[in-house]
């Protein structure tokens, strides 16, 4: 039990690490972070039911997952190499255009629940 409560603790201090890591080298998660606040209190303040607020914040937080895979991704290809290589460049662009997609997702997200509040 306690081997659990354990690794489970420790799953997390690794998870804030990487985090923390994200936060200090990559300049877009502090953006992604900021509209998301900024996004939260409109999710709030707004007319919204439960399943539209929690779909549009549960969107802003995948894209902070994102971020910090698409970081990741740098990391390994740069531990890989620093030489230009093709195969690189498209695994970093990849890794950019999921953060890419899935922001253009959320605010498709943000479009419909809006709209629906005007119509």
């Amino acid at each position: 039990m306690w081997y659990q409560v354990t690794r489970v603790r420790q799953r997390a201090v690794w998870s804030w690490h990487g985090f923390v890591h994200v936060w200090q080298t990559e300049g877009s998660l502090m953006q992604w972070v900021v509209a998301n606040a900024v996004f939260a209190v409109l999710a709030f303040v707004l007319p919204l039911s439960g399943a539209e607020r929690g779909m549009l914040l549960m969107g802003g937080i995948f894209i902070l997952a994102l971020e910090c895979m698409n970081t990741a991704i740098e990391r390994v290809v740069d531990d890989i190499s620093t030489a230009h290589r093709a195969a690189a460049k498209h695994a970093k662009d990849c890794g950019s255009a999921a953060v890419a997609v899935a922001g253009v997702a959320v605010g498709v997200g943000w479009v419909c629940v809006i709209g629906g509040l005007i119509w």
